[in-house]
């Protein structure tokens, strides 16, 4: 009773409504994409000139000529710094701890959007195969009708029902690219984000203050 509910079920509906389900991700991935794409595209930063620049500033302990080269710019490596520099007198540990917490919270403004293209390319898949099995249920159930005879109908919704399976993989692997591309912009800009913090601690570390507590802590020790 419920295989012939569920047969009826299937035959009622057909598979083309699993189509039009792949076509809908398609898009609101096609979406995310050029969205994650224009974000990292104005984020991007010349690290390295960025760095050279800002210890320059260092160099002479122009912390506050060091923030306004950051100020301004909107990528993860500039925003996490400026962050830490601006509170450059509370030393050490506390700037370190301040760019810990604005790191983690860029990472998430960066990862936005990027779960959805991963769930969908490890997914989508799946989703036109299960298109594929409920057209080649319906195209068996017209085929028991016709007495066993292969009729050119049957074999057309056997043809319509694999392209169901095609549809998935091609929503599936833009996904997976996207999804492949962005995280590794988001890791590159990670690690310069770290590259540039220690840089900024090292020349906290520097600081007279800083350094004669260090040495009044290893005495006291």
């Amino acid at each position: 009773m419920l295989t012939e509910l569920l047969l009826r079920y299937t035959l009622n509906l057909g598979a083309e409504w699993i189509l039009w389900i792949l076509v809908l991700l398609g898009l609101v991935n096609g979406l995310i994409m050029l969205e994650r794409a224009i974000f990292f595209f104005k984020r991007r930063v010349d690290v390295h000139t960025l760095r050279h620049a800002m210890e320059q500033k260092l160099k002479q302990r122009d912390f506050d000529g060091a923030a306004t080269l950051l100020r301004g710019l909107e990528s993860m490596e500039a925003r996490v710094v400026l962050f830490g520099l601006r509170e450059w007198q509370r030393g050490e540990s506390a700037v370190q701890e301040l760019m810990t917490g604005a790191l983690a919270t860029e990472k998430t403004r960066y990862d936005r959007g990027l779960g959805f293209l991963g769930t969908i390319g490890n997914n989508a898949p799946f989703i036109g195969l299960f298109g594929t099995v409920l057209g080649i249920i319906g195209a068996f159930a017209n085929l028991g009708s016709s007495g066993g005879q292969a009729s050119d109908a049957v074999m057309h919704a056997i043809s319509e029902a694999l392209i169901a399976t095609g549809v998935g993989l091609l929503v599936a692997i833009p996904a997976v690219i996207g999804f492949n591309i962005f995280k590794s912009t988001m890791k590159k800009s990670v690690a310069q984000t770290e590259l540039l913090g220690g840089t900024l601690l090292a020349y906290i570390h520097e600081e007279p203050g800083n350094a004669s507590s260090s040495e009044d802590g290893s005495k006291d020790a």
